[in-house]
């Protein structure tokens, strides 16, 4: 059983990713976002696609696995392709 993952104190809040971090808000549907930055007790992410930041709770948030990354990044391709991001 590894331990890698595990917090000593549930109550720490975790650890800032780097900006562009692909992570995923659990609190809204699973939804993936670029990690922004924090504002205040909360962290900001951005759709991979473009659109309006939100803030989230970190402990509502973990980091996108491998598939959730791919189908970001593809959005955000998409999105680049209709001109709807730089």
């Amino acid at each position: 059983m590894g331990s890698e993952n595990v917090r000593l104190n549930a109550s720490d809040p975790p650890p800032l990713p780097a900006l562009g971090t692909l992570l995923v808000d659990t609190s809204r549907a699973d939804r993936v976002g670029e990690f922004r930055g924090v504002a205040g007790p909360y962290w900001s992410l951005r759709p991979a696609g473009g659109g309006a930041e939100w803030e989230v709770e970190p402990r509502h948030v973990r980091p996108a696995v491998l598939i959730e990354q791919l189908r970001a990044r593809t959005a955000r391709l998409n999105a680049r392709s209709r001109g709807e991001v730089l």
